[in-house]
């Protein structure tokens, strides 16, 4: 991949609405996410002449990260809960039965109710109570039951 092409990626990660992006190849991986508090770094302003610095991304050892992704399966809203004063379908550490309902995706004024494909435990809830999500949008990591 060439650096024109990572610039488009990114770009079009920016624009989205999408807060994770990851992204990997034979060559690296790439993971960014738009709701990670870390300070983002300035590159420093070059001189005008200077020709273009292109840095070859190396690979690292791969950080394994448990469990699976939930994406959503459509553009929506997503919602934890079937009312603002009702308790979360799902929390972390929870462990949940397929077909089980774990949020809600509201389209098109439609509440669309996202089940669980398998028996699994919740490690991480990736999007926020009301936030729009798009199509394959990261919404749970889980780790599949046996």
């Amino acid at each position: 991949m060439d650096i024109k092409e990572l610039k488009k990626i990114l770009e079009a990660f920016d624009k989205s609405k999408a807060n994770i992006l990851e992204f990997e190849n034979e060559e690296f991986r790439i993971y960014l996410d738009k709701s990670a508090s870390a300070p983002v770094s300035q590159p420093a302003p070059q001189p005008a002449n200077a020709e273009p610095v292109v840095q070859k991304i190396e690979a690292k050892p791969e950080c394994k990260v448990e469990g699976e992704l939930i994406t959503s399966p459509m553009v929506g809203t997503f919602y934890q809960a079937p009312s603002p004063d009702s308790p979360p379908y799902v929390k972390v550490g929870d462990k949940v039965k397929k077909g089980q309902t774990l949020c809600i995706i509201e389209a098109m004024k439609i509440m669309n109710e996202l089940e669980a494909e398998f028996d699994c435990e919740i490690l991480e809830i990736l999007v926020e109570d009301g936030q729009p999500v798009e199509f394959d949008t990261p919404l749970f990591r889980v780790k599949k039951l046996s």
